[in-house]
């Protein structure tokens, strides 16, 4: 291809390439989401259409890009992880973000109606995200540990305040001000006490978030095949494939890890 003078502003450019032998986290965080689900009316404290549709669209990103080991959402958030040994776009961070925020955007409004039904997508969602390298399995379990706590932190909270204002009738200012300063344990004693809620009972969705992974299943099929002399037969056929599979469990503890041990890589 014939080369022009003004190519030399390629120079320009700075390399952004992840360091090798790393886990790649690409982070997407709904921007101003706050305002977004007030106006199309989420249900509060959690919405399922939300969480499902948060979800749905991680999958797409997943089935698109499958050098993703594993993803864990919760809220407005989705991280994705990358394999050490992924060459997705030659590891260059700002093509990996930018892919994994353009489809999960994309999916997000393709998808909405599914979920929503005939409620209107009155405006188009915003995500931004970042790029964080884990070098460590120690590292890459402690950020997704970090994640998760946050899950369990912000929705005991809002389970409380919620709870305080349609069951217990305060004002979202009275609602704040009674949690001000309330530890974990205040906040379950709350809702025990006073409303009768075990929050060890509440959905494993809004209190654990959601973790995608790949799976292998077994999937049968027949279909009819001509076999000489014989005529017409219906065979079946067992076939193995990898299916993205959602899990509502601990993360933090060894347990998830030990039963998956094709997530992680080993350290060098």
């Amino acid at each position: 291809m014939a080369k022009s003078k003004f190519e030399y502003v390629r120079n320009f450019e700075t390399d952004d390439t992840c360091l090798r032998n790393c886990y790649i986290v690409v982070r997407l965080d709904g921007r101003n989401f706050h305002k977004f689900a007030e106006e199309h009316n989420f249900l509060k404290p959690n919405d399922d259409r939300a969480l499902e549709l948060m979800s749905r669209s991680a999958r797409s990103v997943m089935e698109e890009l499958d050098d993703i080991a594993v993803a864990y959402g919760q809220s407005d958030e989705f991280s994705f992880v990358f394999k050490r040994s992924t060459n997705w776009f030659k590891r260059r961070a700002s093509k990996l973000m930018t892919h994994v925020a353009s489809q999960f955007s994309s999916s997000y409004v393709f998808y909405w109606k599914d979920y929503f039904g005939e409620h209107p997508l009155l405006y188009p969602p915003g995500f931004d995200g970042r790029v964080v390298l884990y070098p460590s399995n120690r590292n890459l379990r402690d950020y997704l540990s970090w994640r998760q706590a946050d899950c369990h932190i912000n929705n005991l909270y809002n389970t409380a305040f919620w709870t305080l204002v349609q069951k217990g009738g305060l004002s979202t200012i009275q609602a704040e001000e009674r949690l001000k300063g309330t530890l974990s344990a205040d906040k379950n004693e709350i809702l025990f006490s006073e409303f009768n809620i075990n929050y060890n009972n509440e959905s494993a969705l809004h209190r654990k978030g959601t973790t995608l992974i790949w799976q292998k299943v077994k999937e049968t099929s027949t279909k009819n095949v001509t076999v000489p002399s014989q005529g017409e037969e219906e065979v079946t056929f067992t076939r193995s494939r990898r299916k993205i599979t959602a899990c509502n469990c601990d993360i933090i503890g060894d347990s998830f890890w030990d039963e998956h041990p094709d997530i992680l890589e080993e350290d060098s």
